[in-house]
């Protein structure tokens, strides 16, 4: 299942996706991974979850290399229960137009692989063009 948080910057998604994560650490029976943007939120997780900053890897450039990345980290651990993505926005070039494409990608990993997204978007609903929300989780 993908799940959503969205609105703009400032409400509270990134607190929020956190407070998500260490809770799922302490109940879960697989591995938690989080995703952001740089290394300022790590010492806010759970010692448990494995945080994966962007900024080491700066040469993905594009959704399909990021869908690459992810497919690099999920067959590196086969015991993935949930994959927290912060603010996609600010990875990888995205912008509102490649999330429908993006959005039904990362569906499509989590029925085949049996796991997780959580993906905050820095967006309203109304500006998320193609996005068809009944296929998704809606968090807030």
């Amino acid at each position: 299942m993908v799940k959503l948080l969205i609105g703009h910057k400032g409400t509270g998604k990134t607190k929020l996706m956190i407070e998500y994560a260490n809770d799922q650490v302490e109940k879960g029976h697989g591995s938690i991974i989080f995703i952001v943007k740089n290394s300022r939120l790590m010492y806010d997780l759970k010692y448990k979850i494995r945080v994966v900053s962007m900024e080491d890897f700066e040469h993905i450039t594009n959704s399909d290399e990021y869908i690459g990345f992810l497919y690099g980290i999920i067959s590196s651990d086969h015991d993935i229960e949930t994959i927290y993505i912060d603010s996609i926005l600010k990875h990888a070039d995205f912008t509102l137009g490649d999330l429908p494409e993006f959005l039904e990608r990362l569906k499509n990993i989590s029925k085949n692989y049996g796991m997780d997204f959580v993906v905050s978007l820095s967006a309203e609903q109304e500006e998320m063009i193609g996005v068809d929300f009944s296929e998704y989780e809606v968090l807030n």
